[in-house]
């Protein structure tokens, strides 16, 4: 018979979505206040992979990933995607009241063995954890690369993406080694 244990930490990761640079620049000093230091962002790059939010959120789309100093435990990730989904219906703070969402972020996290998502959608691949938020695994790390499913959205299965979350994982593993040492 098996002991629970608690898991391990693991690396907070937010992916932003939005049709203007300097929005995704002004989202950071928010979410830092959040989750603590951005210690990895990506570049900006142009998200052209779907139409899905082109009526919410217009054209000409750009994705940003980061991730946060501070590590979390994975349970937090429900507590995360609510207060995102809060940020969004808000974001920028300064702005009168809207019909469009000008800023999508979709948090997850990534440890040693892979990269999961949360989400308000249930789905075959999806597990419910609590309070209307699934999780599922979209990248698997196995034999040194990131590898996607089926289901796996296509901007993470982009080169440069995995490029980015290659960082993220190395920072997180050296974060736990320093967590071992005395």
């Amino acid at each position: 018979m098996g002991t629970p244990t608690p898991p391990r930490p693991v690396k907070l990761i937010i992916a932003m979505l939005a049709a203007d640079a300097e929005l995704l620049a002004s989202a950071i000093p928010h979410l830092q206040r959040n989750y603590g230091p951005v210690d990895l962002q990506s570049e900006v790059l142009p998200w052209n992979t779907t139409d899905y939010y082109r009526e919410e959120m217009g054209e000409n789309l750009l994705r940003q990933y980061i991730a946060f100093e501070p590590l979390i435990s994975p349970e937090d990730l429900v507590r995360i995607k609510l207060e995102t989904n809060a940020t969004e219906r808000t974001f920028p703070p300064a702005a009168p009241a809207r019909t469009r969402r000008c800023l999508n972020l979709d948090p997850g996290y990534l440890d040693a063995n892979k990269l999961v998502l949360a989400s308000t959608k249930g789905q075959a691949h999806r597990l419910y954890l609590s309070q209307g938020i699934y999780a599922e695994i979209t990248l698997l790390f196995h034999h040194g690369a990131f590898h996607p499913f089926l289901y796996t959205y296509a901007d993470y299965r982009w080169p440069t993406t995995h490029a980015f979350l290659l960082q993220v994982r190395k920072r997180y593993l050296a974060q736990l080694r320093a967590q071992r040492s005395p």
